[in-house]
This record gives C-alpha cells, sequence and structure tokens, in this order.
C-alpha cells in the first residue's frame, strides 16, 4: 500500500490526527500515576525499550499517521520525505525507501519504524544501538490493528491505541452493515497506475473492496500469486472485463479521472464509464494501512450504495 510499493513491484516483474491536550502533554514529560500510566521496560516482539521513546523518526508514511492518530505526535521528531499527513509532522529528507543509516542517526532517535528492511537497514541500526520497529505493508486489517496497538506500547500511549483501533472497528462494521444485500456481486477495477497495474483481493487495498462485497477482475490474472498481488492487466482484458466501476488511485500523481478514462480506447462502451461509476480516489489514503482506511473504505461503499440493488 506504500505510494511506491505496487510501483517498485511493477518495476521488478512488475488519520485525522489526534491533538494531545495539556493533560497529556504533562504527561509526556512525567508520566501520570495510576494503572493508566505507561510503565518500561515493554516489549514487542524481539524489541525491548527500557524508557519511552523521544526522539521518534518515522520512515514509513502508514506509520506516521498512525503514530499522530494515538497521540504519540510530539514524540516524533523526523518523518521521511513521503510523510505529508498530518501536515504538521516534521517532515525531513529522509528516504524509508533507501534508508541511510549514517543520514537517520544524525537524528538522535531513541526508536526508528521503519516498512520494509531494504538494504539491511535494521541491522545497521542495531550497530548503532538504535532501537527499530518495522510496520510492513499490511495484508489483512487485523495487520493494521496490530501494528497501531504495538506502536500504543512501544511509545506509551496503549490507551489511545485501543480507542483508535476501536473506533476504526466500529466505524467499519456500520459501514458494511448499511451495505445493499445484492444477488449478483458487482465488479470493479482499482488502478494503481495509467500503466493499467492493479491489485488483487489478496492486497490489503483489495481486502477492502471485499469489505465492501465487490468483485475484483485482477484476481484471476494473479491467481497464482506469482506477481505479488499487483498483476499489469492488459487495456483488451478491462474491456473484456467490462467491471462496473473503476477505482481510480493515480488521480492526484497522473491527472487521470473520469474523462481520461472515457477517452481511452475502447473504455467509452464500459458500464462504470456509461453509468458513470469512475470513482477518483486519494492517491495517499489509497496507499496507506493507518486510520483513514475507514476514509477510503467510506467512498468505495458510498458509490457502491448508490447502484440499486
Amino acid at each position: 500500500m506504500s505510494r511506491r510499493t505496487p510501483r517498485l513491484l511493477a518495476a521488478t516483474l512488475a488519520v485525522a490526527a489526534l491533538a494531545l491536550g495539556a493533560c497529556a502533554e504533562k504527561a509526556a514529560d512525567q508520566p501520570a500515576a495510576g494503572p493508566a500510566a505507561a510503565s518500561y521496560p515493554v516489549t514487542v516482539g524481539s524489541l525491548t525499550l527500557d524508557k519511552r521513546p523521544e526522539k521518534i523518526v518515522s520512515l514509513s508514511p502508514s506509520a506516521t499517521e498512525m503514530l499522530f492518530a494515538i497521540g504519540a505526535g510530539p514524540q516524533v521528531t523526523a518523518v521521511d520525505d513521503q510523510s505529508n499527513y498530518p501536515a504538521d509532522a516534521p517532515k525531513s529528507d529522509l528516504s524509508g525507501f533507501q534508508p541511510n543509516a549514517e543520514a537517520i542517526a544524525g537524528k538522535n532517535p531513541d526508536l526508528v519504524v521503519l516498512s520494509n528492511d531494504t538494504n539491511k537497514i535494521v541491522d545497521q541500526l542495531g550497530k548503532l544501538k538504535i532501537p527499530v520497529y518495522l510496520t510492513p505493508a499490511a495484508v489483512t486489517l487485523d495487520d493494521s490493528y496490530r501494528q497501531i496497538t504495538d506502536l500504543g506500547t512501544l511509545t506509551g500511549h496503549a490507551d489511545q491505541a485501543a480507542d483508535v483501533t476501536g473506533r476504526m472497528k466500529d466505524d467499519i462494521a456500520k459501514l458494511v452493515k448499511d451495505l445493499p444485500q445484492r444477488a449478483e456481486k458487482l465488479t470493479y477495477y482499482h488502478e494503481l497506475g495509467p500503466e493499467l497495474y492493479s491489485a488483487t483481493s489478496k492486497t490489503f487495498i483489495g481486502s477492502l473492496y471485499s469489505q465492501a462485497g465487490l468483485t475484483n477482475i485482477a484476481d484471476p490474472v494473479d491467481a497464482d500469486g506469482k506477481n505479488g498481488g499487483y498483476p499489469q492487466l492488459s487495456q483488451e482484458f478491462i474491456v473484456k472485463a467490462n467491471p462496473d466501476f473503476v477505482f481510480l488511485a493515480d488521480s492526484k500523481c497522473c491527472q487521470q479521472s473520469a474523462d481520461t478514462v472515457r477517452a481511452r480506447s475502447g473504455w467509452a462502451g464500459l458500464t462504470a464509464v456509461k453509468n458513470n461509476q469512475v470513482v477518483a480516489l486519494d492517491d495517499d489514503i489509497a496507499s496507506r494501512w493507518g486510520p483513514r482506511v475507514v476514509d477510503l473504505l467510506r467512498v468505495i461503499i458510498d458509490a457502491v450504495a448508490k447502484v440499486p440493488a
């Protein structure tokens, strides 16, 4: 779901932020007494932190959104060059795609959050005694919930993390509950880029469409998973599949829209085009697995709900 994750796969094979109140800011300096106070050391997987991290570097846009959503924003001192949400995240020139241990160490972090182990960066940072938590691209909503929960534990915001995941689950349950019952499922094509790379139901984004009761036309193209869930489709295949919906996750990066889709050879006759069911998504939200997946699912379900059952 990283904006470049499917692009990198393609090349090789192809969270409203929660603001902290005055009490929370005070707690950041001096943990409050009582059962809600975070106690250290804490352990998540093989990572143990002896004290609350106060200089967190996030090199994953999804993790950045998670950290701010659970109230750990004030502890984040630097984020990667792709972390553009929330707007006040301390963006830097650090890269999450080509992480540089020396540059990261220059930020004096007491916790680094990464979405992948490119260039064996985890070992490099480990040799520098810098703790690292990996948040690999989620495949299911449970993966997202687990990462939010883990970050809450590591940063001293377990209660806030539980609140975030609880709201996500409640909101998603309400959205799905209101879906109309259909005798036959509607079909869709999710576009990652004008090169016609898509995502199957085995990916995180695909799992959201499944929540909305939709059938993915890309599934048969990568039935064996050799394309990692991100196959490249052909013009002819898409036209023949004639999806009920076209969802564009390339509206910002590549200026794709209902008009550009209609102008493609043979696409004007697609059910999605004829019925005005080409939906432009927010590229960033559609490529991340943080709290804003609820917003993405809402857009999808709102579009589906407009089609008579």
